[in-house]
């Protein structure tokens, strides 16, 4: 998986033919997201990073400033020859909408083409499916009004479940308890913008490759998201993969103990209720479950790493068996797919001096690949999915067009 050129099969009935236009598109995104990543650069140092001729240079960073995606910056000084004009990012040229919904609570952002949030707003996840989305879209139709003077370039929505690649429909997301749901077309009729949805971890995995954090280089990436369930993005080959309904990297419900506790999916005993934030928040409660009630308001997970913060010794065994699980369940993925490098999103990182060993040694002691995988957290204050999302939206435009 992890070869010098990833192999892609040309499918013979679903295709289209390269073009010379294509040929354009491909050394303009190459250009756009060469400016995007070593912004402030001359056209010169485009050229040299990109292998293309100083005349297409030239010719593509015309284009994109006459479209407004870039804008010209300071001149440099050399001591020869003709000075240099540094090229940025416009991030003023569109405005991205992201939403980060989850059981409990949804996010909604306004960022930039620089990547950089404007605004920002939090609120209850709703759980009837249609009056939430119904709600959802006025808050983004407010958004949008309320700051008339930007163009919109879309929304992008991630979700705690599977949505399909071709309908965009949301398939089914166990710890909402919503099935078969359309929210692409109630969020397009309100904000009169293109809506793309993604599953969160895959968001995840979007927005590691969109910052090249921890993935530069990397062609094999599993994206481990643990919030009140798991959900895993899979990177191979340098592809996000989805699988032919979207569907693919549903790893937080696969069964590890067939007597085990009830899952939201309907089975019994999955990755998810063993190690999510739900599975810990039940393990602290279980060890609490013979003191007398000291509160009416069940504990949540901010609460177990706060406790076990404060060295509350059941706290830190609920973290700790916690983090077991989770070592399990990497391993399978470890075994199964040989990834390079697997990037843990979650609250739980804020932990990880004391999970992370735990994780570490339950992977290598339970797979047997030649190479030592990297496992490393990422800080939930940068907000990935939120990120994600940002990116989900621009990757039309910086993304690699398909040809085949």
């Amino acid at each position: 998986m992890n070869g010098d050129l990833p192999v892609r099969i040309i499918d013979p009935t679903n295709f289209q033919v390269a073009t010379s236009e294509t040929a354009r598109d491909i050394n303009r995104r190459i250009v756009l997201n060469l400016i995007r990543k070593h912004q402030p650069i001359s056209r010169a140092d485009l050229s040299r990073r990109s292998g293309l001729q100083r005349s297409t240079v030239s010719a593509i960073t015309e284009e994109l400033i006459a479209l407004r995606w870039v804008t010209k910056g300071a001149v440099g000084h050399l001591p020869h020859g003709r000075k240099p004009t540094f090229l940025h990012l416009n991030g003023e040229r569109a405005g991205i909408i992201g939403v980060d919904l989850r059981p409990l609570t949804t996010t909604i952002a306004l960022a930039g083409l620089d990547d950089r949030f404007l605004t920002q707003e939090t609120f209850a996840t709703g759980r009837d499916p249609r009056q939430f989305v119904a709600q959802l879209g006025q808050r983004l139709h407010d958004l949008i009004k309320s700051r008339s003077d930007i163009a919109y370039e879309g929304v992008g929505v991630a979700l705690p479940g599977r949505v399909d690649s071709l309908s965009q429909r949301l398939v089914f997301a166990p710890n909402l308890g919503w099935r078969d749901l359309d929210l692409k077309t109630p969020l397009e009729q309100a904000t009169g913008l293109p809506v793309e949805l993604e599953n969160d971890a895959n968001a995840c995995a979007l927005a590691t490759l969109w910052n090249d954090q921890f993935a530069e280089g990397v062609h094999d990436l599993l994206a481990v998201a643990v919030t009140e369930g798991i959900g895993v993005g899979m990177v191979l080959n340098g592809q996000l993969v989805r699988g032919p309904t979207g569907i693919a990297g549903e790893f937080g419900h696969v069964v590890m103990r067939e007597d085990g506790p009830h899952c939201n999916c309907g089975n019994r005993g999955c990755w998810e209720v063993f190690a999510s934030n739900t599975a810990a928040v039940r393990y602290y409660s279980e060890a609490n479950s013979r003191r007398p009630a000291v509160a009416s308001v069940p504990p949540t997970f901010e609460d177990v790493l706060r406790l076990a913060e404060q060295e509350d010794v059941k706290a830190g065994q609920a973290l700790d068996r916690m983090a077991h699980f989770l070592g399990d369940g990497i391993a399978m993925l470890v075994m199964g797919l040989a990834p390079s490098i697997v990037v843990v999103f979650g609250e739980v990182t804020q932990a990880w001096d004391r999970v992370g060993p735990i994780i570490q040694a339950r992977v290598e002691g339970r797979s047997y690949t030649p190479a030592k995988v990297r496992i490393v957290p990422t800080n939930p204050a940068a907000e990935t999915r939120l990120r994600g999302t940002i990116a989900l939206v621009l990757q039309k435009h910086f993304g690699a067009p398909r040809i085949a």
